[in-house]
């Protein structure tokens, strides 16, 4: 097993619960953690065999293109993603972070994390 990391994707989105959030937008920061096998890829050094980290950062930007009221709803649609578009991925862990969020003090920002692992379909 090994784990791959995709950290401080920024992005510019209109997610938040007030109207003026999904107006003016703000920044984000994303971070992806996956687990897969790769063991092959180690040996074969062939990109077929492990998860593409730029495959990753699509569905980031993708999906943080998509105006949710909540970090929650968009983190659970990148995670499904990823899961659907790469059967490799066995876990994964996805953070996603609201930057200068108004909520009325000097927060730097707020962050919500899911994990989720992949669902056996018996």
């Amino acid at each position: 097993m090994g784990i791959i990391k995709v950290e401080n994707i920024r992005v510019y989105a209109y997610h938040g619960c007030l109207k003026e959030e999904t107006k003016i937008g703000s920044d984000y920061r994303v971070d992806v953690k996956v687990k897969a096998d790769l063991q092959k890829s180690a040996d074969s050094d062939d990109l077929k065999d492990t998860v593409d980290y730029v495959l990753l950062n699509k569905i980031v930007v993708e999906e943080m293109a998509i105006p949710s009221a909540l970090l929650e709803h968009v983190a659970q649609r990148i995670l499904d993603r990823i899961f659907t578009e790469d059967k490799l991925v066995t876990l994964a862990t996805v953070a996603v972070s609201k930057i200068n969020p108004p909520i009325g003090g000097d927060v730097q920002m707020v962050t919500i994390e899911l994990n989720q692992k992949r669902k056996n379909n018996l």
